[in-house]
């Protein structure tokens, strides 16, 4: 097949990733677009030890297998469908699912370190920034990690104050001046999502 057309989507930790992704990807046809996520090649966190768990940063580049990661993106580049484990950030309450990822003619590449690794980043066409003011995104980060992931209160904020943050600072705000689009997610308003959706895809004359 042709190189796909590259669209590589990065976001602080709360600016509504999720909620862009769904919102973006219901504008076109299944056939028509593939998304491929940073956050199914964190090296599982059994590997190490209890005391390394609990300060264990997920939050730098090391902690993806970034190996894996750009050989699956390779692997849709040539036309090959990539079968991953889903991961479930430790929830033991949620059965992993077996990911197929097909090639398709438009590849969102998603995750917090995507424009940090250069091999990954000289493949993206067209960049988005998704932020938020810091106040709406920790309220999201507790929110999701309080709820979803289990976590306690204390554990969420040790992390945001000395992983999350720093982690945004160092590897994705230096690359927000070369994103073709930044979004400022404050509200989840799908207005916002929806007008760059339509932007994007009359760019690619798909609609």
């Amino acid at each position: 097949m042709d190189k796909p057309y590259v669209i590589g989507i990065a976001g602080s930790s709360g600016s509504g990733k999720t909620f862009f992704l769904r919102r973006f990807l219901n504008y076109f046809q299944p056939d028509q677009v593939t998304l491929i996520s940073q956050d199914d090649y964190y090296i599982p966190a059994n590997t190490k030890t209890k005391e390394e768990n609990r300060l264990y940063n997920f939050d730098l580049p090391t902690a993806i297998n970034r190996e894996s990661f750009f050989y699956d993106i390779s692997q849709l580049f040539g036309g090959h469908t990539v079968y991953r484990q889903e991961y479930t950030f430790n929830n033991p309450d949620i059965t992993p699912k077996m990911l197929e990822i097909k090639p398709a003619p438009i590849l969102i590449v998603e995750g917090l370190f995507i424009f940090h690794y250069e091999e990954v980043n000289n493949l993206l066409d067209y960049r988005v920034f998704l932020d938020a003011e810091e106040s709406v995104a920790l309220e999201r980060r507790l929110q999701r990690d309080l709820i979803e992931r289990g976590y306690d209160h204390d554990d969420v904020m040790y992390k945001w104050i000395n992983h999350v943050v720093p982690a945004y600072e160092q590897y994705l705000v230096p690359f927000k001046p070369i994103c073709d689009l930044v979004i400022i997610n404050n509200t989840n308003d799908p207005k916002i999502i929806d007008g760059a959706a339509r932007d994007i895809s009359i760019g690619l004359k798909i609609i």
